[in-house]
């Protein structure tokens, strides 16, 4: 954990997004550094265009985004280079290896070539990657793409990591892993911000949960706080009873 006076992970003040209709209708969120965050919601609730919004691949219409105090349309370079995005249906190049993925991507962020060399090496033997270094990726099952643009995202050691729907289309060993790896980036400092239809995950992983609904935060805190506000004792009974509410 940081001091109290660090700024936030991230600051999300007044963020609005329509097409056509509202997608997020003024959403205030506060993630505090080192913490694992869960973002929940009903389907259409708008949290993959908030995600994409913090990541900016897509400009609000209205409203502040602070990536580490950073204003991230004041300085969206400097933000960007704090921060990783993986959604949930990450792109990667067939014709290239895993190891050569990531020396590309770690290309694009401006890592010293020697540097990405061992991290990639580190990730491709963390993801159980290692063995398939030499076969094209487009031969790869969605499990394996979906741990080798994990690795991309990491590659540049991001402060900041957004993923949504992350473990979709994994085994459970797979799974295990990218958990694994995301508690991990949690012990070192890093903050991770995740969307999930998984709610055991959410349950088991996260410090403190948003649920969010219509593009607005209904509820939040930790578990046990969610608990108080409802009668439900797991989180997806927890879930079901605040997405319901009118």
């Amino acid at each position: 954990m940081t001091t109290n006076d660090a700024p936030p992970a991230l600051r999300i003040a007044g963020l609005h997004k329509s097409y056509g209709r509202p997608a997020v209708d003024g959403l205030d969120l506060l993630v505090r550094r080192g913490e694992l965050y869960a973002l929940l919601g009903p389907n259409g609730a708008g949290k993959t265009t908030t995600l994409r919004m913090v990541s900016g691949l897509v400009a609000p219409d209205i409203g502040r985004i602070e990536v580490l105090g950073i204003d991230l349309a004041q300085a969206p370079v400097e933000a960007k280079h704090r921060l990783a995005y993986l959604p949930d249906d990450p792109m990667l190049y067939g014709k290239l290896k895993p190891f050569e993925y990531l020396e590309f991507v770690a290309g694009l962020w401006g890592v010293d070539a020697r540097a990405a060399e061992g991290r990639a090496r580190a990730l491709l033997d963390w993801l159980d990657l290692s063995q398939h270094a030499h076969e094209l990726t487009e031969g790869f099952s969605r499990g394996m793409k979906q741990k080798l643009a994990l690795a991309g995202a990491l590659i540049h050691d991001p402060e900041l990591l957004i993923l949504d729907e992350p473990l979709t289309g994994l085994d459970a060993a797979a799974a295990r892993q990218v958990k694994d790896l995301l508690l991990s980036h949690v012990a070192k400092g890093g903050t991770v911000i995740l969307t999930t239809h998984i709610l055991e995950v959410a349950e088991r992983l996260a410090e403190r949960i948003g649920i969010i609904r219509q593009g607005r935060l209904i509820a939040e805190g930790t578990l046990a706080e969610l608990r108080e506000r409802t009668s439900g004792a797991s989180l997806e009974d927890v879930f079901l009873q605040l997405t319901a509410q009118p």
